[in-house]
């Protein structure tokens, strides 16, 4: 089934919706159509062609915190697979996550208090802080600033081609 790329009003890309979604837009003014799909949906009265881009008509600001949704799966990517007090990789079925400063200690559930562990590391650790057993982080945890890969790597193998012009990458181009 075909998707819509929304802009901003800017021309930049913001989320991929449905076609539904898009033409929901469309009625209640808020778009417009850059780029159409040779299918039609029709009605009774009318017909249209399904939209395969809009564009926002008024600017809508993109929070820049937080891009990165605070979850198991991104904490182990931030931390690349690899336990942050032995440092050995492992596949995520057998990691876990660790709090830095336990939480019956007042510590935090956010990024810069989880790290990944693997599980005997975390059993040895327990509810201690890394120094009171005797152990080392590897580096400090923080916040990622960056966008999970496997969503642009998605769109960039499954985009229509009207939307190769819209779509920005920081990949250079081979000529």
């Amino acid at each position: 089934m075909e998707c819509t790329l929304l802009l901003n009003a800017s021309y930049e890309p913001l989320k991929i919706i449905s076609w539904q979604r898009g033409i929901t837009l469309l009625f209640a003014g808020k778009v417009e159509v850059l780029e159409e799909y040779t299918r039609e949906i029709h009605s009774v009265t009318f017909s249209l062609r399904l939209p395969s881009i809009l564009r926002l008509l008024k600017y809508v600001k993109v929070r820049s915190k937080h891009a990165v949704k605070f979850s198991r799966a991104n904490i182990y990517a931030r931390d690349n697979y690899t336990c942050q007090y032995c440092g050995h990789p492992f596949g995520s079925e057998d990691l876990t996550f660790d709090h830095v400063v336990p939480v019956s200690r007042g510590g935090a559930k956010n990024w810069e208090n989880i790290v990944t562990a693997c599980v005997d590391c975390n059993r040895r650790k327990g509810g201690r802080t890394p120094e009171e057993a005797g152990i080392r982080l590897i580096k400090r945890p923080v916040e990622p600033r960056w966008i999970p890969n496997f969503s642009l790597t998605f769109v960039f193998k499954n985009a229509p081609e009207s939307w190769r012009d819209y779509l920005y990458w920081s990949v250079e181009l081979e000529t």
